[in-house]
């Protein structure tokens, strides 16, 4: 049987009554307890779920309700029940005290007293009234973040279109992660900074794919939560295309990565316009959608979350080192390669990037000779007749980088270095030799760039490190891999795309918070050093919403 009662004027988060119905349900006098806020929409479950009570009726929203289910009349169970609750809600109350001090508000017009530089509500209250909320965060001007759900769709259109209007973001309903100009934001992963940006229609694949970020070494910049219906055939990929402006002016995101449950086809069609517009590369997820081909411009497709985390973390470097490099448009390519599998494989990857056919024949170690590209194996048997092959004599390669001082057209060489027994003792000297000899031929409006790659380790005895040191320190970009030198390679021959991106946003730098429900997300901010205060956030005139309507008039 259901036995219950209502605890009145008693507002507390839904997560809080969650876990004291947990723990209440399991006292041996009773069967379950089911404890909720009386909001409509709880009442609503209340029913569905078999714990209903008349009684239930009178309740407010600012009204706990507390429902019990025994194997018999237990007359001294509602007694127990009533006291443990109060125990809780002071156990909980007490924790509050105990804390760090934080900033709190009963009024969102307060709230932005205190905090008057805050630009962004985190609203995690029941889901009928977080619509209500975040249209006043807008009319303030300050971005939404909804981790709320049971926010209707025609709510989400609506909300999410204004924003747009006044070039703010709405994340959410029913989104569970972001991370913001360095604050963890609902569900959030302490993640290295780095030089990729996120963004996601679910909020586990975020976590997911930042953590793998993490794994490889890399870093975020920042990571945008849509919520799940964000690419909706209804809701269009509204947050979406605005988190893509918001990244693409964003000076420190240098790749970004689009996460997605599978999209609305069109909608689909549409963010991938949008990202073509942007001058970086674009890691792209569309959980389920068929891929037609890996790559398309500046967008590189992923089939799961593991690979889009690995296709970021390869751009990354590769960006980040472009970043610090001329531009050198329209020039060629030429690899002087002592590994013949290395040259091949190098020819390979470059006519993939290029649009290329390799040779077939390898005339002469000639891989590639197309359009002015050139990929050559200087361990061919051409060039090792009654000589000693380059990884133990690299003299050959010297002479044949020298010879490009006098070949302006080409503006990036690839080299590779290949250590351990029965190499060269310093393979790095004669790269660098080489080098300076073609730059001393050069003036300043025509560089080369040389992009070497290492194969061996720190403990052969040329030891990899040093040799990286000495090529850095003559100016010579080292790469992680082949596919890494490649990318490079064609992102520095590749004209800049032009962009009119005009707008900043301020949110990516500098983020304070106003947090309406859940105090633990506060809580987490401020261990962050993020400032936030805590918008006590309770229903106006006990959830009456003709009465609150008329006080917020007469506010």
């Amino acid at each position: 049987m259901i036995q219950s009662f209502i605890k009145k004027g008693s507002f507390q988060d839904s997560v809080s009554l969650m876990l004291i119905s947990k723990k209440l349900s399991n006292l041996d006098e009773v069967e379950e307890v089911s404890v909720m806020m009386g909001t409509p929409a709880n009442k609503s479950l209340l029913t569905a779920t078999g714990f209903w009570s008349d009684s239930f009726n009178d309740a407010t929203p600012n009204d706990i309700c507390v429902a019990i289910k025994t194997k018999d009349d237990a007359k001294d169970v509602v007694e127990l029940i009533s006291q443990q609750l109060e125990d809780a809600l002071k156990n909980i109350a007490q924790a509050q005290q105990g804390g760090a001090k934080l900033l709190k508000a009963r009024r969102l017009a307060s709230a932005t007293k205190k905090l008057p530089d805050a630009n962004l509500v985190l609203i995690s209250i029941a889901g009928e009234y977080a619509a209500e909320l975040a249209d006043q965060a807008l009319d303030d001007n300050k971005n939404v973040m909804i981790f709320s759900d049971n926010v209707s769709i025609e709510d989400e259109i609506r909300l999410k279109t204004k924003a747009a209007k006044k070039d703010l973001i709405v994340m959410g309903p029913d989104c569970g992660t972001a991370f913001i100009a360095g604050a963890p934001l609902a569900f959030s992963n302490v993640i290295p900074k780095g030089n990729i940006g996120v963004i996601g229609a679910s909020g586990t694949g975020i976590q997911e794919v930042v953590s793998q970020i993490a794994l490889l070494n890399q870093g975020i910049t920042q990571a945008i939560g849509l919520g799940g219906r964000d690419l909706s055939l209804e809701v269009g990929g509204i947050s979406a295309l605005t988190a893509l402006n918001m990244l693409a002016a964003d000076a420190d995101t240098q790749v970004i990565t689009f996460i997605s449950k599978p999209p609305a086809e069109s909608v689909r069609e549409n963010v991938i316009s949008a990202m073509k517009l942007i001058p970086k590369p674009v890691v792209a997820l569309f959980l389920g959608s068929k891929i037609d081909k890996p790559q398309d411009d500046n967008i590189y497709f992923a089939r799961t979350l593991d690979e889009a985390a690995r296709l970021a973390c390869l751009l990354s470097p590769v960006e980040a080192t472009a970043n610090k490099l001329p531009n050198l448009a329209n020039k060629t390519i030429t690899g002087l390669y002592t590994g013949g599998t290395l040259a091949s494989e190098a020819a390979m990857l470059l006519a993939q990037e290029l649009g290329l056919t390799t040779s077939h024949h390898h005339d002469k170690g000639i891989m590639l000779d197309q359009q002015g590209h050139k990929i050559i194996d200087l361990g061919d048997d051409f060039y090792t007749v009654g000589k000693p092959h380059p990884m133990i004599d690299p003299s050959i390669r010297e002479e044949e980088i020298a010879q490009l001082g006098d070949k302006p057209d080409v503006g990036v060489l690839l080299v590779d270095l290949v250590i351990g027994y029965g190499a060269n003792g310093d393979p790095a000297e004669s790269v660098i030799a080489g080098y300076q000899k073609a730059c001393a031929k050069r003036d300043e409006n025509h560089p080369l760039i040389v992009i070497a790659t290492v194969t061996g380790s720190e403990q052969d005895p040329q030891c990899r490190s040093k040799q990286i040191e000495a090529l850095k320190a003559a100016n010579i970009v080292v790469m992680n891999n082949l596919p890494e030198a490649i990318l490079l390679a064609k992102k520095l021959i590749t004209p800049t795309k032009s962009t009119n991106l005009i707008k900043t946003y301020l949110l990516l730098s500098h983020i304070s918070v106003i947090n309406a429900g859940l105090r633990s997300f506060a809580e987490d901010l401020q261990s962050s050093n993020i400032p936030v205060v805590h918008y006590q956030w309770a229903p106006i005139a006990g959830g009456n919403k003709k009465l609150a309507a008329i006080l917020q008039k007469l506010n």
